[in-house]
């Protein structure tokens, strides 16, 4: 609303009604302030609650038992052996010897005609081959309206042989335009030379149809099929208890299908791409083509005669092209463990939780320790240790934060008058202490402290306290409850090695009541409890106003606030409408004044 006022009495009626409302305006200042605050500390109060949860995260990787029982193992000798252990291997010690490794089933084809070139369609190149490799295949093309003016369409598939073979239309394909229909005389092959206006003429290679004359937009080429020429093959190989590791519907093989416009380069990365576990490629080296089971071992099929790892089917890897032999095998790796003979069919296996790889053929003896990887477990320990000082350094620091109240939130009139750099300032001295000896994180804290200290009842080894590992309170009381590892860590890497498991109940023992809890449990339990209640006071951001205390508190501030700005709105009409009549009385006087001066002049 736009006002003009003061003109009869010279007054400044809009600094004067501003400089009421100010006074006016006290109360819902105080209601921002307030709201603002109510705001900080909720924030506050989820940034704790983010820390707990990030700890209690860190925690639960300290209710695992590959956190306690890590293992470290070394081989005499990595070039022959490579050895790596999970928590549930022993410790002890173990010898390889007479070591022959495993080899994968490999078999090789004739050389192929020199003239063949592996990047072009193989449809092209089919007189390097055998017919009987080709399988003709009926394709139904669907109408093709055209969007353009056109004398040329490219079929999806090539390696075209006819077309309309099985419809009584042999070698015609129908064109509509404009209602009329035409018949265009097909003719199929590698070389068009001059195309008749009655005609049409497919390239048998890549499936492209050029009509002798342009077709204009919105002609339909009628539906019609065509035979083209596709590869078809299959291959079976095993997995290692002989089970063939293709569909059960087609027997246990894989089938392939390629059309003639494929390459014999992509042939072999789709085959190698396949699930059927077989790499494949071509040398240009020798013209030949080398196919090989990725797993190694001797992988045949139980029922097997001759015990082939891999069994082509079709004229194309068979007697019409490539003449693979059918018998490859590959051999599974033999070895001496601790003086057991053995096999495997990897390279890589696993046993009595130690999983060994095998690098070369060897005769001699390789020898393969496992022992507690004491460091590492101690690292983890120090580290969770660390986290805590961290969560409670941060948090102590909240609560024993002072709160300075000569600084409130500012507001937008006081923002205003200052620069960018001292309303941050100002905020950031407004913000502290808004946790001030809150009960909610003291008690918390207060009940982590003694999660750590008591004794955890049950524990079948040496270790029941964690004052028994040589991990225990600062004796700084400003550290307010830090842990600190005694000296350099000895006496607990001690303990880690004498009595591992008694180190890993310590800490994530189960049990039914808090006190045959282990440290690690306890402390979750105490931050679930803990992070609860600071979400029923600030809840979650997802959460709406109604579901946590604070939320409820905002709501009704604000609604104060509302109700208090329609209030004020009201005061300054009021004051508006005041001067206004005190404006009309002036100018009234003013009037009256002036016609009295005529009469006396």
């Amino acid at each position: 609303m736009v006002r003009v006022s003061g003109l009869a009495s010279g007054m400044d009626i809009d600094q004067i009604v501003s400089d009421l409302m100010k006074a006016e305006r006290m109360p819902i200042d105080k209601m921002k302030k307030q709201k603002q605050t109510l705001e900080w500390q909720r924030d506050d109060y989820r940034s704790m609650n983010l820390l707990l949860s990030d700890f209690n995260n860190l925690a639960f990787n300290m209710t695992l038992q590959s956190s306690y029982s890590s293992k470290t193992v070394s081989s005499a000798d990595e070039t022959k052996v490579k050895a790596a252990a999970t928590s549930s291997a022993g410790n002890a010690s173990y010898t390889l010897s007479n070591v022959t490794m495993a080899t994968a089933a490999q078999t090789i084809s004739t050389s192929i005609d020199s003239s063949m070139d592996p990047t072009k369609s193989l449809w092209s190149q089919r007189g390097s081959m055998d017919s009987s490799v080709w399988t003709e295949k009926t394709v139904e093309q669907a109408a093709i309206t055209l969007s353009a003016d056109t004398s040329t369409v490219k079929l999806a598939k090539g390696a075209v042989s006819a077309v309309n073979q099985n419809t009584g239309t042999l070698n015609s394909i129908s064109v509509t335009t404009d209602g009329t229909s035409k018949a265009y005389t097909v003719r199929i092959g590698t070389a068009a030379g001059i195309i008749n206006s009655n005609e049409v003429f497919i390239n048998e290679d890549t499936g492209e149809m050029t009509f002798g004359t342009t077709l204009t937009s919105g002609s339909t080429i009628e539906a019609f099929s065509y035979q083209q020429n596709v590869l078809n093959f299959s291959m079976t190989t095993y997995d290692s208890t002989g089970k063939a590791t293709g569909n059960i519907q087609d027997g246990g093989s894989t089938p392939f299908e390629f059309d003639g416009s494929t390459s014999l380069n992509t042939l072999l990365t789709q085959i190698s791409n396949s699930k059927v576990g077989i790499s494949a490629f071509f040398d240009e080296g020798t013209n030949k083509v080398v196919m090989t089971r990725k797993d190694t071992g001797n992988l045949s099929s139980v029922d097997s005669p001759d015990g082939s790892n891999m069994v082509f089917s079709g004229a194309f890897l068979t007697t019409g092209f490539l003449q693979l032999a059918g018998n490859a095998k590959g051999t599974d790796a033999k070895f001496t463990l601790n003086g057991l003979e053995t096999t495997r069919k990897s390279n890589t296996f696993t046993t009595g939780g130690v999983t060994y790889t095998l690098q070369n053929n060897f005769t001699g003896d390789v020898r393969v320790n496992v022992s507690n990887d004491t460091q590492k477990v101690f690292d983890t320990i120090k580290d969770f240790v660390t986290k805590y000082n961290e969560l409670i350094e941060k948090i102590n620091g909240k609560i024993t934060e002072e709160r300075d109240r000569n600084y409130q939130p500012l507001t937008d009139q006081e923002r205003e008058k200052l620069t960018d750099k001292q309303a941050e300032q100002w905020d950031d001295k407004a913000k502290s202490g808004l946790l001030k000896g809150d009960t909610i994180l003291s008690s918390g804290l207060n009940q982590m402290r003694s999660n750590w200290y008591a004794s955890v009842s049950g524990v079948s080894g040496a270790f029941s306290q964690l004052t028994d590992i040589g991990i225990s309170t600062s004796a700084n009381y400003s550290d307010r409850g830090k842990l600190v590892i005694e000296g350099d860590g000895t006496k607990l890497k001690e303990a880690i090695e004498k009595d591992p498991q008694s180190v890993m109940d310590l800490f994530m023992k189960s049990g039914s009541t808090t006190s045959e809890k282990g440290i690690v449990r306890r402390l979750r339990d105490t931050i679930t409890q803990t992070v609860s209640k600071v979400e029923q006071r600030a809840g979650r951001s997802t959460w709406t106003s109604e579901q946590f205390l604070l939320g409820r508190n905002l709501k009704s501030v604000n609604s104060q606030i509302t109700s208090f700005e329609s209030r004020l709105t009201q005061v300054e009409d009021r004051y508006y409408r005041q001067f206004t009549a005190m404006e009309k009385a002036i100018q009234n006087a003013n009037a009256q004044s002036a016609q009295l001066s005529q009469y006396f002049s």
